[in-house]
């Protein structure tokens, strides 16, 4: 299966090969030849510069622990595949991206980007690091948050540095801030510029 994208807003240049969900099981060959497909049909493209979006078993979303098996020896084998099929000295001829990359093990990411992956979608991490970091401060502020006035420091002290709405989203900030820093160690980021 080859979409432009099957759903959300389209993105430039990025084009998904493969449409396996987490249940269903990978037929090797085909796979390597709808990325081949991709490959070439975006490759004649004068001054193309591209990214593939193949599927390794990766899924938009979050799921139990054991209910995604990522395979990004076929990210590994594609690479192989269409190196030999172009004839080129190049061990990484496709720049992939790791769509739905939220909770994978750092194993499966570190193994996907020695494949040749060069974006990784982290949306859901994000999204949760952010809501923690505000759910953190309501419970860390919880009895200065029941009232405009009135707390444990005497029942006319005023709240409103606790409740102004900038507080708990600085707070969502720096918890999702912290995630990014972990995600930018496990995609091997810091300090390659």
């Amino acid at each position: 299966m080859l979409s432009r994208r099957s759903r959300g807003s389209p993105k430039k240049g990025c084009w998904i090969a493969g449409g396996a969900t987490p249940s269903q099981s990978f037929h090797p060959t085909a796979v390597l030849q709808e990325v081949w497909q991709v490959y070439e049909a975006l490759a004649s493209i004068p001054n193309g510069n591209f990214t593939v979006a193949a599927a390794f078993g990766n899924v938009h979303g979050v799921y139990a622990p054991g209910n995604v098996s990522l395979k990004p020896v076929i990210l590994h084998n594609t690479q192989k595949y269409i190196k030999e099929k172009l004839g080129c000295d190049s061990d990484k001829p496709v720049s992939f991206v790791f769509h739905g990359g939220s909770g994978s093990s750092l194993e499966d990411i570190r193994y996907a980007i020695e494949a040749g992956v060069v974006k990784m979608n982290i949306d859901t991490d994000t999204q949760w690091a952010f809501w923690d970091g505000m759910n953190e401060y309501q419970k860390k502020n919880k009895d200065y948050l029941q009232a405009q006035i009135g707390n444990p420091e005497g029942a006319e002290k005023p709240n409103k540095k606790y409740y102004d709405p900038r507080m708990s989203l600085r707070s969502g900030e720096e918890s999702m801030a912290e995630r990014l820093v972990k995600c930018m160690e496990d995609l091997k980021c810091v300090d390659v510029l």
